[in-house]
């Protein structure tokens, strides 16, 4: 469905982060009528005009949001807006609150901020999660995946459920009963882009014409024998020193580098789960050439093939939306 042949919506949902923004126009049914994706992220927003008028320019948000659903709201201004993720932060539109963990999902959706636009549709931003105990953590717009997994019929936990979130920073949550019990955090997505980016191990390293996954399940093994006793900080050498030595070609040496980063990830995880005794259904949802990485580096340490979320995004946003009765229940179709 595009926009030149337009059906009638019943949500306007937002997954804006710090780098992007997607915009999806949902039918009453929660299917996807229309989707954007745009550059503008909560760090980088579209500037302002200057021109000289006596009106105040719009700001950076304002205008991204323009881009993003001005045209679905003309056509439909009744549209209840949703949005989930960093424009939540301390440094987006206007901040959403944290929810402690413990928490049961169903109080997501009643605790909403709304961003007050006079004259202008309000838009609804959903509180994200953070977990005091032990060392702090959070996320913002990893709380709606979760929401859309779990409200899936398809994936209705039974004695406990684990959700990956492989990304810049990967998530991994723990859910019982209706309740998020517990997350982790792994910072493996932004560190690889780091390591690759601003240190010597990307001087050696050149561009693919393909993944070399022989190199990735080579990094990965390396994580969990012997020599990846030593930890993360040792074996990421190897990347380079396997370079040198003629071991490892500069097109094979970023997929290698994940391999590691992944595998001790992964590694560690399973570690967790040994630790804690028990073995959950655990469900992946992400970018699927990514979570297909995830998956080996799971098989591999002994966790199994996880099963596989969609759209989780977009179903979560739609869930809350249900439940926050953003949606009238008029214009729910089958």
């Amino acid at each position: 469905m595009t926009s030149a042949t337009p059906a009638r919506a019943a949500l306007i949902a937002l997954d804006w982060g710090t780098s992007s923004l997607r915009a999806y126009r949902l039918d009453g049914g929660g299917r996807t009528l229309d989707a954007r994706h745009l550059p503008w992220g909560i760090m980088r927003l579209p500037q302002p005009l200057q021109d000289g008028a006596a009106t105040p320019a719009l700001s950076g948000f304002e205008l991204a949001f323009e881009q993003a659903c001005g045209d679905w709201l003309r056509a439909e201004p009744a549209l209840p807006v949703i949005a989930c993720g960093m424009v939540g932060s301390a440094q987006g539109w206007q901040e959403a609150a944290y929810l402690d963990v413990p928490v049961a999902l169903d109080r997501i959706c009643t605790l909403l901020t709304v961003v007050e636009r006079p004259g202008a549709t309000p838009v609804h931003i959903v509180p994200g999660l953070i977990q005091r105990h032990g060392l702090p953590n959070v996320m913002r717009g990893e709380e709606t995946q979760v929401f859309g997994v779990l409200r899936d019929a398809r994936a209705v936990p039974d004695a406990g459920l684990l959700i990956g979130l492989p990304g810049t920073h990967s998530k991994w949550v723990g859910a019982r009963n209706g309740q998020v019990t517990h997350f982790d955090t792994f910072m493996t997505g932004e560190v690889y882009a780091a390591l690759r980016g601003h240190t010597i191990l990307g001087r050696t390293m050149s561009d693919a014409a393909a993944p070399d996954m022989a190199a990735f399940e080579r990094g990965l093994k390396v994580a969990g024998a012997p020599e990846g006793r030593a930890g993360v900080l040792s074996t990421i050498f190897s990347t380079r020193a396997l370079g040198l030595t003629g071991e490892l070609a500069p097109a094979s040496q970023a997929d290698y580098l994940s391999g590691l980063l992944i595998g001790h990830e992964i590694a560690a995880l399973a570690a967790m789960l040994r630790a804690q005794g028990h073995a959950p259904r655990i469900v992946l949802c992400g970018e699927p050439a990514l979570c297909e990485r995830y998956t080996l580096a799971m098989t591999h340490y002994g966790l199994g093939a996880p099963e596989q979320a969609q759209n989780a995004t977009e179903r979560g946003l739609w869930h809350l939306a249900l439940a926050a009765g953003l949606v009238p229940s008029s214009s729910i179709s089958a």
